[in-house]
């Protein structure tokens, strides 16, 4: 029988309490051991929800703690770093939610120290397993669209006021939408296209008295095509998440994957319904199919971020590798930091 994978959360804000929590509670493998909160509600909530859980004060207290072989690192974007590279000096195996880092160089460091260790160091890119980036990796995959030449996916909200979490609205390192919803469009067109030619950015701050970037477009150039990234934060009426144009025809998606709702919710993340989207929801295809014009509707597939867990349960068991490879996030943040200088600079980057 393998050995049960005692787990600490650092941080239960909406990461811990939404994205991580629930399902390490009921992925058979993780005993979720300690959380590490101040905050007097998310105390209680933990509390109320996972009884059997230790609640602690200080990282430190799972970092140090040698019954835990698992941390994740679910704390403002800043620490990141600070917090993952402790956690794999005392020898765990270390999650860290997106953004990986702040800079590539502290990504290589991480990554240098978790090979030298021999332990699991990945990053928690869930929208991977998002009902609508898998409908498109598969269609895609098809080939029917022909030869791309326009890829857009987008990633919206409308938050028109400041938002009370100081740390989401400070100018902080590592903050603002790019390296947030930013780090979730780039993780998937490197997973689909790898890394581009050029980067050119529109960074912008469009909110009244915002510290932050709370707007960008990207444009990512490839051999053949181009692909647009977007984000913004006054967006009461979202466009497309994806919209993609080939050869044979187009692809339109909209609606984001339905799971982040149902979590917040508190629902338990079980079932063969569990990531299903309403077909009001599912995207359309329209262009040639086998050489005729052809409008259908191509069903969502199921959007299920338990997959990640099961991979790092796996993978900590030595059956196989992480599924997010961290190298995959450091490019991520390569991108990231290109897209800030040309953004700066206001002209066209290369990708090295």
């Amino acid at each position: 029988m393998k050995k049960t994978i005692n787990t600490g959360l650092i941080g239960y804000g909406m990461a811990g309490r939404i994205f991580h929590a629930p399902f390490l509670n009921i992925v058979p493998g993780f005993n979720l051991a300690k959380i590490c909160t101040n905050n007097p509600d998310s105390i209680k909530l933990a509390k109320e929800r996972y009884p059997q859980t230790t609640i602690v004060n200080t990282p430190e207290d799972i970092i140090n703690d040698n019954s835990i072989d698992l941390v994740f690192v679910l704390t403002p974007n800043e620490t990141h770093y600070e917090l993952a590279k402790k956690a794999i000096l005392a020898k765990k195996h270390v999650i860290v939610d997106k953004p990986f880092t702040a800079t590539v160089a502290q990504a290589d460091e991480l990554i240098e120290l978790a090979k030298q260790s021999g332990k699991i160091l990945t990053v928690y890119q869930n929208r991977r397993y998002a009902s609508d980036y898998k409908t498109v990796k598969k269609l895609l995959e098809t080939g029917i669209l022909g030869r791309l030449v326009e890829f857009t996916s987008c990633f919206d909200r409308y938050v028109p006021h400041l938002r009370p979490k100081k740390w989401k609205e400070e100018p902080r390192e590592a903050c603002g939408v790019l390296y947030d919803l930013g780090s979730h469009l780039i993780d998937q067109t490197l997973q689909l296209f790898g890394m581009p030619l050029e980067v050119t950015a529109n960074i912008r701050y469009q909110r009244e008295n915002t510290l932050i970037d709370d707007y960008f477009m990207l444009s990512l150039q490839y051999p053949e095509m181009t692909v647009y990234l977007h984000s913004g934060m006054l967006v009461k009426v979202p466009g497309p998440v994806f919209l993609i144009h080939g050869t044979n025809g187009s692809f339109v998606k909209y609606g984001l994957d339905v799971q982040e709702g149902r979590l917040d919710e508190g629902r338990i993340p079980v079932g063969k319904d569990w990531g299903k989207e309403p077909q009001s929801m599912w995207g359309t295809l329209s262009g040639y199919i086998n050489g005729l014009p052809a409008t259908m509707t191509i069903e969502s597939e199921n959007g299920n971020y338990t997959d990640f867990f099961v991979n790092l349960r796996e993978a900590i068991y030595g059956n196989e590798l992480p599924d997010v490879n961290p190298i995959d996030s450091r490019n991520v943040i390569k991108i990231i930091e290109l897209a800030f200088q040309s953004s700066r600079e206001k002209r066209t980057i290369s990708v090295l």
